[in-house]
């Protein structure tokens, strides 16, 4: 498979609950560094192990787990620059999940 056309780059990620990303992929795709520059958790930021697929040409699947257990999956349509995120989290009440839908515009 031929390098990912997202690593090495950086996308602003907004999503539909106005919480907006600042998403920088390494070089070989294997890391994340992100930062909440918008919304709920504005700056916030880590850096994350990545698992990725090309599942279409131009769609990958990105996912990754956060040090506070909060586990994040992305379909990201580069074609399109829309993305699907799906993530969970714990609650006193349980874990909780959450689908989203956003843009992303290169920075």
């Amino acid at each position: 498979m031929s390098t990912p056309t997202y690593v090495g780059k950086t996308f602003r990620f907004t999503v539909d609950n106005g919480t907006v990303f600042h998403n920088t992929y390494a070089p070989d795709g294997t890391r994340l560094h992100y930062e909440t520059v918008a919304g709920p958790g504005t700056g916030t930021a880590e850096d994350v192990d990545l698992h990725a697929a090309e599942v279409s040409p131009g769609v990958f699947l990105v996912g990754w787990t956060e040090q506070s257990g909060m586990t994040v999956t992305h379909a990201m349509n580069l074609g399109t620059g829309t993305v699907h995120a799906f993530w969970t989290y714990e609650t006193p009440d349980g874990r909780v999940a959450e689908l989203h839908t956003g843009t992303l515009e290169e920075i």
